[in-house]
Formats: C-alpha cells, sequence, structure tokens
C-alpha cells in the first residue's frame, strides 16, 4: 500500500461523476442502509480488523521517506458528520503537507471507531495510502451512528489496535513516530477489554489493559492527539475533557469549527515535523485560500506554545537523532 500518488485532478474528476450518477462518497453506507436490516449491517471486509496481521506505512520508490498519520474518527450519535467533512476537505489535507513542504512523503489512514459493548461496527481500519484510494477507504466506511450513550465509547480499542497491528518504516528505519490523530467527543473506557479484543480483532489476551497501560504502549510509535470539535454533543462537557487532559495534556485539541479539521491536522503535522511554527502555518492557510486561519490558530496555540525545547530519544536498531534518525520528544 502506499505507492500511488494523490492527484487533486482524479479527486474532483471522481466527484463529478458522482454528482452526475446521483451517487454519494459513501456508497457503502448507502448500499447497506437501503438493503439490509440494521441488525444485519456489518464492517466492510476491506476494513474489517479480525484477523489482520498488520497495518503497514512503508518506504516504496516512489515515496522514499514516508510518514505515517493516521486519521481514527468516532461515528456514533453527532460525530458522523467528520468523514463527510473529512472527505470534502481531502485536497486541503494534501495540499498542505506536500505543496507547502510540511511531509514529503504521507501516507495517510483513515479508521471509525464506535462502541464494541453495543455496535455493529465498533472498529473500522482502512490502509495507510499516499493517493486517492483513501477515498475508496473512506466510502467503504460504515457510518452507523449507534454509540452507546454513556459519554464512553471504545477508543481504547482502536489504540489497541494501532499499537499492536501497525509497522512503519519512518519509525522502523529512521526512529521517527508516525502521527496518530482521534476525533471525539467522548471518553474512553477504562480497559482494553480482552473479550472485545478477541471477538473485533481476533487476538487472545490473557487480562484486560488498563488504558493508561495500552496509551503508553501506543505513544511508543504514534504522537497521539485528540480532536474535540464544537457541536459535539460533550464538547462542553467538563468530565470529558478532564479525562483527555488528564492523559494527554496539551495535545487536547478543542476545535471550533468541524469544517477545519483538514486544515487543523496539516499545521499540526508541520508543527510536528519542525517544518514551520504556528504563524507560518496560518499563513500558508491564507495563502491557500482558507478561512479556516483564526479557528486554526486558537486551536493550536496552546500546543504551540507547549511544545518546548526538543530533547531526541534514542532511535531502534542504534539510529540516532535528527531530521533522519532518532525519535523527537517534546517537553
Amino acid at each position: 500500500m502506499g505507492s500511488s500518488s494523490w492527484s487533486t485532478d482524479a479527486y474532483h474528476a471522481r466527484q463529478a461523476y458522482n454528482a452526475s450518477v446521483g451517487s454519494s462518497s459513501f456508497g457503502y453506507t448507502d448500499h447497506v442502509a437501503s438493503s439490509r436490516p440494521r441488525h444485519t449491517w456489518k464492517v466492510h471486509d476491506s476494513l474489517d480488523p479480525r484477523g489482520v496481521t498488520v497495518r503497514e506505512s512503508r518506504d516504496s520508490d516512489a515515496h522514499p521517506d514516508s510518514l505515517a498519520i493516521s486519521v481514527l474518527f468516532d461515528v456514533t450519535g453527532s460525530m458522523g458528520r467528520v468523514p463527510r467533512v473529512l472527505q470534502t476537505k481531502l485536497p486541503d489535507l494534501f495540499g498542505l503537507l506536500l505543496r507547502k513542504g510540511y511531509v514529503a512523503d504521507p501516507q495517510i489512514m483513515f479508521g471509525a471507531i464506535g462502541d464494541a459493548t453495543c455496535d455493529r461496527a465498533p472498529l473500522q481500519v482502512g490502509q495507510f495510502e499516499s493517493g486517492n484510494e483513501l477515498e475508496d477507504d473512506l466510502g467503504n466506511i460504515l457510518l452507523e451512528g449507534g454509540g452507546g450513550g454513556q459519554a464512553t465509547e471504545s477508543y481504547e480499542l482502536a489504540m489497541y489496535f494501532m499499537a499492536r497491528h501497525t509497522a512503519m518504516d519512518c519509525l522502523d528505519k529512521r526512529g521517527r513516530r508516525g502521527y496518530l490523530f482521534l476525533i471525539g467527543d467522548e471518553m474512553a473506557y477504562g480497559a482494553v477489554k480482552s473479550r472485545e479484543v478477541r471477538e473485533v480483532i481476533g487476538d487472545e489476551l490473557g487480562e484486560n489493559i488498563p488504558f493508561p497501560v495500552i496509551l503508553a504502549e501506543l505513544r511508543r510509535k504514534f504522537e497521539v492527539f485528540y480532536i474535540m470539535p464544537t457541536g459535539s454533543h460533550y464538547f462542553h462537557d467538563d468530565r470529558v475533557r478532564g479525562f483527555w487532559d488528564t492523559h494527554l495534556g496539551q495535545n487536547v485539541i478543542y476545535l471550533d469549527d468541524l469544517d477545519a479539521v483538514s486544515e487543523t491536522i496539516a499545521v499540526t503535522v508541520g508543527l510536528g515535523e519542525e517544518a514551520i511554527d504556528l504563524q507560518e502555518g496560518l499563513e500558508d492557510l491564507a495563502e491557500a485560500g482558507s478561512g479556516t486561519g483564526d479557528v486554526v490558530g486558537k486551536a493550536l496555540r496552546p500546543l504551540s506554545e507547549a511544545r518546548g525545547s526538543v530533547v531526541v530519544s534514542e532511535a531502534p536498531d542504534g539510529l540516532t537523532g535528527g531530521s533522519s534518525g532518532g525519535g523527537v520528544d517534546r517537553l
């Protein structure tokens, strides 16, 4: 996966075709909703995590300096609009990452999170892609719109998959962590449950894994962010905010406009890669004709101010730090 390249022209051609035949960009959801009773809904085969050994982000001749960027979003309740916004903003995301030189070879994965206690599709995971195949992954996501209604969703199950079922050349070869963006408005459950892992992913665990333990494991592979957009049901809930603030600190991003999510992700990666500072990122948005600068600036200013000095950590297999070496931790 990830050997093709992004084409904005191909994206717009596909959009035009869908409009001409009256099709939506989320064909799998449309098909399932119109042809099957709800209790028979299931994850599309291409996104089913069960039995997956690993999702890979690998270098190729076309993309020799791959960087893994994962975007997993809650599709329950009020969050069901997120993938539709992301789909319309793919050109903005790739445009900033590539044209502005934030990342040489981004490989992006999309996935969806529900509630493993009650949903038919509690976890959906695409491939790391460099090109327009991302539209296929988004189109195959089941927008179930379920959830348990208890201010908790199965983010911890998604974290388990990303921690133990991904492999990335950016980390394995260059000691650089990937990026993981979770987009939601609820808390994770307190532990990864062995029963849910067995049923959804197929792994056998001897015992449950407490949330802080799986988060620590995940952060050895990814720099983890939680984006909480306004308009979501729990945006002003102190319990939810307190949960994520406690576990992720400045990596919690409160976003006043969901339509700015792609720009927020791109500028966050640019900051993390030290390709830009926040002001430069906002200038890039303005140059690109985006009207999201004020929203993105407000959302990312706490992160920008908190990043501080850079400490280079030891990389796998004796690799050292720097732009092509060890992992980067910011204090």
